[in-house]
């Protein structure tokens, strides 16, 4: 399955960073993720599967587009052969405001895997904590801040004050922040975008050394099958706050609110494919760039079961005789 889908994923994310781009610094949020569900789910009804969306837009309200439940994927209209049944969780595009704004880090993201092989998780908050490859294993959901501070720094081999830990700017991390600077360590606050900060938690060379926080559950699952594929851990519970949270959980089958999920809980597809591709500049990768004849795109790639990283840069010509290439 990764083989075979995993460049056709490219072309969906490409396609939903393409057209969210050319909404960049309108300040319309919603014309910005309109577009990229749009093309995100036209290009993906070419794809040659039987998809299912398990985590994606309107599971509140059923919108009709990318619906929790939505059949994706050639095998709707084409009859005669044997797709592969596939799970598929999107979020089109990570980042609204960050593009409406023309802010960095925003993204369009896709994660798929064989049935059953992500969590269905309801759109709720999410306790979270991401850390890298080298830091598997040291740190614990429920320690103090500090602990898993020391922890993490043991393990790279550095003085807490030289971590740097992102963090959500929002309220409701007010003691967060406070905890994270008691221990002198470094904290990059970001507006939005927790899912690819928690990509770049597992890339060495990033300068980001782990993810704390609350965050949206959908994009601890998104972020769970890039770390499954890049050797990271997501540690996560889900924040049940009200009585019709509860009742969402059950619906979607999930009967302990209080449980600590790990990466595996929340990804644990034997087969996973997870692309994203940039919208505006950011750390990890740069945003859609228009010029003449053509669109340059940069995008990332990764596999578990091939386990194959490609960053890919892709020109888009214009359907023209006389297009000519810019290689640099």
């Amino acid at each position: 399955m990764e083989i075979e889908l995993s460049l056709e994923f490219l072309r969906v994310v490409e396609k939903a960073a393409i057209e969210s781009a050319r909404t960049m610094g309108l300040g319309d949020g919603h014309k910005a993720d309109q577009a990229a569900v749009e093309a995100m789910r036209k290009v993906m009804d070419e794809v040659p599967m039987d998809g299912t969306i398990v985590i994606g837009e309107g599971e509140r309200d059923e919108a009709p587009m990318l619906f929790i439940g939505e059949r994706v994927g050639a095998a709707n209209h084409v009859r005669g052969f044997n797709f592969p049944a596939v799970d598929i969780a999107v979020d089109p595009l990570e980042g609204t405001n960050l593009c409406a704004t023309g802010a960095p880090n925003s993204i369009t993201v896709l994660a798929a895997s064989e049935k059953g092989g992500l969590l269905h998780a309801p759109d709720l908050y999410m306790e979270k904590i991401i850390v890298g490859p080298s830091c598997k294993g040291a740190v614990e959901l429920d320690a103090p801040v500090a602990d898993n501070l020391r922890s993490i720094a043991k393990r790279l081999d550095r003085d807490v004050e030289r971590l740097v830990i992102v963090v959500l700017d929002r309220p409701r991390h007010e003691k967060l922040i406070q905890d994270i600077r008691k221990t002198g360590a470094r904290i990059r606050l970001i507006g939005d975008g927790d899912l690819s900060a928690g990509i770049s938690a597992s890339l060495i060379g990033t300068g980001v050394h782990a993810v704390m926080g609350t965050g949206g559950a959908p994009e601890g699952v998104l972020t769970a099958a890039a770390l499954r594929c890049l050797n990271g851990q997501i540690l996560a519970r889900l924040v049940v706050s009200k009585p019709e949270h509860q009742e969402r959980l059950e619906k979607m089958g999930i009967k302990d609110g209080k449980r600590i999920y790990t990466t595996e809980d929340l990804a644990p597809g034997k087969k996973i494919i997870f692309a994203c591709t940039g919208v505006t500049d950011g750390g990890m990768l740069r945003g859609v760039r228009f010029f003449g004849e053509g669109i340059r795109t940069q995008s990332l790639v990764v596999t578990l079961d091939e386990r194959q990283m490609r960053i890919i840069d892709t020109v888009h010509l214009e359907k023209r005789p006389d297009a000519k290439v810019r290689f640099m």
